[in-house]
């Protein structure tokens, strides 16, 4: 199996397993001896490929935040389920919205229908999206996407996609370059998640800068619309943010908030920390508690009513592009009797049957609109190895792949793809370490 989707799998493996083979939805966590304690005085930080993995030890430098030296999380600041239905970002109120208020993603929308390009889930079989995206650039075949959509790996990936072909480069070196030490830090006292996520957080932070944030705000002002959905788990509700919007708004506050949107997006509960978001109901400011876009799909259309099949809601769009990141061949294990890789097992079943349904009822609802259905998925071709995760022969083969597919005559297919009765394929991970 590849890296894709599985919070209680980390749960379970995170401390159990030398080299673990987890999916994940967002951005894989893959540690090995995840949950150790650090040797007192040692600073963590990464250094290099594998270093999350070795815990490099630096004493007498600032630590980073969020190590596993870090304290106890403060106690949240209570609050009801009518404060957080009626909650707010502090003078932004106009950024979000939840994914299941229909009138209220509706007026979120562009007022002319265009094109629109949904990003699913799929940790860092994103590089395949990427070259997907740049191989179109390439070829001439990629227009202004009036709506983009993205769910954790696509999230991360969709302010490049809105901003244009200008950020290929960036986007290439985002899916190509990037390295475990880069993603996350093994072990995390806290008590939210078994790894830390500070290096995802500062990966971001150096890819969303202010002049990407203005390019992205001028596009917004121009009438396009760039979505990114995460989860509200106090109230198991997702939530949908304009970020374009945000990104309107300006100023350091706008950034900051903008970044913890994708950091959260691509936070595996469990697995990574949840980001905390300001928000305030009536008067009162709290804070809520926000994970894994992916837990209520693995990508992002529109509100689940207007997708259901008995809704006669016609999507206002021209086109519908659909750049799937998870692999959906099943692939043959023999399974060990051992409770964590049973349970990743399963989960990675999972994510492919949800990505299917998904993709059946999209397919339903473009039909029902009149809208042309077109989806891009990794080829059963595509057979390069994985050692582990964030393996940059491993992304750069997928982004190599999906170049070559975007560059091509029929970069998309109109029909869905082949059901789960196809043969079934053996896994693409090569074994290291303890199994």
């Amino acid at each position: 199996m590849k890296w894709t989707i599985c919070a209680a799998a980390a749960l379970l493996s995170a401390p159990l397993l030398g080299s673990w083979q987890a999916p994940f939805a967002a951005t894989p966590v893959v540690a090995q001896n995840a949950g150790a304690p650090a040797p007192a005085g040692a600073e963590r930080r990464p250094t290099g490929p594998g270093a999350a993995k070795r815990a490099a030890r630096v004493p007498g430098k600032k630590q980073p935040p969020g190590t596993a030296e870090q304290q106890q999380p403060p106690p949240r600041v209570p609050f009801t389920a009518a404060e957080d239905a009626a909650s707010s970002i502090p003078g932004m109120p106009d950024v979000r919205f939840w994914a299941d208020a229909t009138e209220d993603f509706k007026a979120a929308l562009p007022k002319e229908p265009g094109p629109w390009l949904i990003l699913t889930s799929g940790g860092s079989d994103g590089a395949f999206g990427a070259g997907m995206l740049c191989g179109l650039s390439a070829a001439g075949k990629r227009p202004d996407y009036a709506v983009v959509t993205g769910v954790s790996t696509g999230a991360l990936m969709s302010p490049f996609a809105f901003a244009g072909p200008r950020y290929d480069e960036a986007l290439r070196k985002a899916y190509t370059t990037i390295t475990a030490a880069d993603v996350f830090e093994a072990g995390n006292s806290t008590g939210e998640s078994f790894v830390n996520s500070w290096p995802l957080k500062e990966t971001i932070a150096k890819q969303m800068t202010a002049e990407l944030l203005n390019d992205i705000a001028a596009e917004h002002r121009r009438g396009r619309r760039l979505f990114v959905v995460t989860t509200d788990l106090d109230s198991a509700r997702s939530v949908v943010w304009n970020m374009g919007a945000i990104a309107a708004h300006g100023g350091d506050d706008a950034l900051n908030l903008f970044r913890s949107v994708l950091l959260a997006s691509a936070s595996v509960p469990g697995g990574f920390p949840p980001v905390m978001i300001d928000v305030e109901a009536n008067g009162k400011r709290f804070q809520e508690m926000h994970v894994d876009g992916g837990l209520g799909g693995q990508f992002f259309v529109a509100s689940p009513q207007l997708m259901a099949s008995t809704s006669d809601y016609r999507l206002p769009a021209t086109q519908l592009y659909i750049l799937v990141n998870t692999d959906l061949q099943r692939e043959f294990n023999v399974v060990d009797r051992f409770a964590p890789k049973i349970l990743t097992q399963s989960i990675s079943m999972a994510v492919p049957v949800d990505t299917r349904l998904m993709l059946d009822r999209t397919y339903v609802a473009a039909k029902r609109s009149g809208v042309g259905f077109n989806v891009a998925t990794i080829p059963a071709s595509f057979n390069a190895p994985s050692r582990g995760p964030f393996d940059s022969d491993y992304m750069g083969a997928l982004f190599q792949t999906g170049y070559e597919q975007g560059r091509s005559a029929a970069p998309f297919s109109a029909e869905l793809p082949p059901d789960l009765g196809a043969p079934v394929q053996p896994s693409r991970i090569e074994k290291t370490g303890a199994q």
